[in-house]
C-alpha cells in the first residue's frame, strides 16, 4: 500500500472570553510604516483604553517588529501568517491610523467568522480614514460583513456608544437615511440625452487602458470584465514597463517643449537641486516624457480613458506620475503629436485619467466626460481621497485631497496651479504635483462600486467653498501640503453618513457653472447609469 505524507491539520486557537483581538494593516513601503508608527501606536492605546473601560480585554494579534521598528502587517504573506494565530470566532478590530494595503489582511478577513470592526482616528495627519474607507470598500465587494467606527481618541460619547454596541451585538448600524434609490425619471431633455449616450456606449463600445491593475492593494478598485463588458466598456491591459520604454523614446526637446508650455501658461514650479528632497528639472522632464508617452500609447490602442498605477513598481523606476495625470484630465494642455509629428493627439479634449487605476473612477469619468461634453460643459474630472474634515462656521467642510493630480481648471487655471516635490516617504524618486486650491463652485460628486456582485453608483451634489488663506494652510499642514486640496460642503449628507456609506477611498468630482446646470447634468448622468443597468442611489439633497 502506498503511503503519502499528509498535512497535519492546524487546530485554530480558542477565543478567550470577553477578549478582542486587534490587527493593523500597513503600507508596503518601510519608510511609510516607520514614519507613521507613533501615530498608529497612539490610536491603539486610545482604543485599548476605551475597550478596557467597557470590561473587555484587548490582545494584539501580532507583535511589534524590533528590527523594522513598527507593528504593521506589511505584506499579504505576513497577514496570512498572523490570521493563523487568531481565533476565527473572536471579535476582531482592524485599527487604522494610516493608509493601508487592503490585500494584506483581506485573505484573513474573508475567512474570519467572528464580528469585524474597522476603526480609524479622525485626523488628517496620515490617511487613516482613507485606509478605512478602502478596506470597507474591499470588504463590501468581497461580501464580508463588517462595522465601522471613527473618533479623535475614542473618549467621545458617540464612539464609545458605538464600541459598546459592537461588543454586545457584533454590529454597529449607522444612519444612511440620506440614501434613496433613483425614482422613475419623467422624460425631458436631460433624460433623453443620458439614455442616448448610454445606448451609444453599448453599441459603439469604449476601451479603458489599465497600466497594471491592483494599485496599493485596492481590491475594490478592480471591476471584473463580466461587469464592465455589458456596459460597452472593455479593458486594454497594459504594462507599466511599456510606459517606461516609451518614455525613453521621447526626445528631450519634446519634453522641454511641454515644460516650456506650462511655464508660459503661468504654472509655478518649486524646484531645487537635491534629488533626494527637492523637485528638480530632471524630475520634471521625466514627468513630461511620461505625459507624452501616455498619449502615444493611448493613441496606439485607441483608448477612451487611461489609468497609471505608478504605485507599486514605477516608484522605484521613475518620478511620480501625478503631473502627467493632471495634464491628461484637462481640456487645455500641452499639445502632443504622433511620433512622426503629422497630427496632434486628442486635440482640444481631455484624455480621462483614473488615478491609481481605480476602475470605478474609470467608468464614472468616462460617463461624466460624455455627458458634460454633450452639454457643452468643461468635462475635466478628478478623483480625490476623502481625507478628513472639520466644522467651519456653520458648515462641515471636507478636505478632499489626492496625491498631486488635478486638472488645472479645477484650480482656476495653470496660473493658479503649482508643483511641489512629492514626499520622499511615499515617492523616493520625487516628481512634481499638479496642485492648487480648488476654486469655489458647484460640483457633482459620485462613486461607482461593486456590491452584492453588481455595479452601483452613488450620486450627490456639493459646493466647493473658499476658506481664508490661513485656514487653508492649516488644513494643508494637517495633511499633505504638497497635494491639491478641495474644500467641499456636501448637500444633505452629514460627516458620519458619508463615512458609513462610502464604499471606497476615492470620490469623483466634476464642476458645473451653476446649481441649476449641476442638477440637470446629474439627472442626465443618473439616466445614463440607469439605462446601463447600474443601480443608482441618490445621496442627500439631490433635485432630480
Amino acid at each position: 500500500m502506498t503511503r503519502y505524507i499528509l498535512p497535519v491539520p492546524v487546530q485554530p486557537p480558542a477565543a478567550p472570553p470577553r477578549t478582542v483581538y486587534t490587527v493593523a494593516s500597513g503600507d508596503l513601503r518601510l519608510s511609510a510604516n516607520v514614519t507613521c508608527w507613533p501615530t498608529q501606536r497612539q490610536l491603539e492605546e486610545d482604543l485599548s483604553a476605551a475597550v478596557t473601560a467597557l470590561g473587555w480585554h484587548v490582545r494584539r494579534g501580532h507583535d511589534v517588529d524590533a528590527v523594522t521598528g513598527h507593528g504593521f502587517i506589511a505584506s499579504q504573506r505576513a497577514g496570512i501568517e498572523v490570521f493563523r494565530t487568531i481565533p476565527p470566532d473572536a471579535p476582531l478590530i482592524v485599527v487604522e491610523a494610516v493608509w493601508q494595503y487592503s490585500h494584506h489582511v483581506l485573505a484573513g478577513l474573508r475567512a474570519h467568522r467572528g464580528p469585524i470592526l474597522l476603526v480609524a482616528n479622525w485626523s488628517g495627519r496620515y490617511p487613516g480614514l482613507v485606509g478605512l474607507l478602502n478596506l470597507a470598500g474591499s470588504l463590501t465587494k468581497a461580501g464580508v460583513r463588517y462595522s465601522t467606527l471613527w473618533s479623535e481618541d475614542f473618549t467621545d460619547e458617540w464612539a464609545r456608544d458605538g464600541l459598546k454596541k459592537w461588543l454586545e451585538t457584533g454590529e454597529v448600524v449607522h444612519d444612511e437615511s440620506h440614501v434613496r434609490p433613483l425614482p422613475a425619471l419623467p422624460p425631458d431633455a436631460e433624460v433623453e440625452l443620458g439614455v442616448a449616450l448610454a445606448r451609444q456606449l453599448v453599441s459603439e463600445r469604449a476601451i479603458i487602458g489599465v497600466f497594471d491593475e491592483g494599485c496599493m492593494g485596492m481590491y475594490n478598485a478592480i471591476i471584473d470584465d463580466e461587469l464592465l463588458n455589458p456596459l460597452g466598456i472593455f479593458k486594454e491591459r497594459l504594462s507599466q514597463s511599456a510606459l517606461v520604454a516609451e518614455m525613453a523614446r521621447v526626445p528631450e526637446p519634446e519634453a522641454q517643449a511641454v515644460l516650456a508650455w506650462l511655464d508660459a501658461a503661468g504654472m509655478t514650479f518649486h524646484t531645487g537641486v537635491d534629488e533626494a528632497t527637492e523637485l528638480t528639472h530632471a524630475q520634471l522632464l521625466s514627468q513630461c516624457r511620461m505625459y507624452v508617452a501616455a498619449l502615444r500609447i493611448a493613441d496606439d490602442f485607441g483608448l477612451d480613458a487611461v489609468g497609471i498605477q505608478y504605485q507599486q513598481g514605477l516608484k522605484d523606476t521613475v518620478p511620480a506620475s501625478d503631473l502627467a495625470e493632471g495634464l491628461l484630465n484637462n481640456v487645455v494642455r500641452p499639445p502632443v503629436t504622433s511620433r512622426d509629428g503629422s497630427r496632434e493627439l486628442y486635440p482640444g479634449v481631455p484624455l480621462p485619467h483614473f488615478n491609481e487605476v481605480d476602475e470605478g473612477v474609470a467608468v464614472d469619468s468616462l460617463v461624466t466626460n460624455r455627458i458634460w461634453t454633450a452639454m457643452g460643459l468643461d468635462p475635466a474630472t478628478t478623483l480625490h481621497d476623502i481625507r478628513w474634515g472639520e466644522q467651519y462656521d456653520d458648515s462641515f467642510v471636507w478636505v478632499f485631497e489626492i496625491s498631486g493630480s488635478v486638472p488645472a481648471s479645477h484650480n482656476g487655471g495653470y496660473d493658479r496651479s503649482y508643483s511641489m516635490r512629492q514626499p520622499p516617504m511615499y515617492f523616493p524618486l520625487g516628481g512634481g504635483t499638479l496642485s492648487g486650491v480648488s476654486k469655489p463652485g458647484e460640483i457633482v460628486w459620485s462613486r461607482v462600486f461593486v456590491m452584492d456582485g453588481a455595479l452601483h453608483v452613488d450620486l450627490g451634489r456639493g459646493t466647493v467653498v473658499e476658506l481664508p488663506a490661513a485656514e487653508t494652510q492649516r488644513r494643508l499642514d494637517a495633511t499633505n501640503p504638497q497635494w491639491p486640496i478641495m474644500h467641499a460642503v456636501l448637500h444633505g449628507v452629514g460627516r458620519d453618513q458619508l463615512m458609513a456609506r462610502h464604499k471606497a477611498n476615492h470620490v469623483n468630482v466634476v464642476y458645473a457653472p451653476d446649481a441649476l446646470t449641476a442638477d440637470r447634468a446629474l439627472r442626465a448622468k443618473a439616466a445614463f447609469f440607469a439605462e446601463l443597468g447600474v443601480a443608482v442611489h441618490l445621496c442627500g439633497d439631490v433635485r432630480i
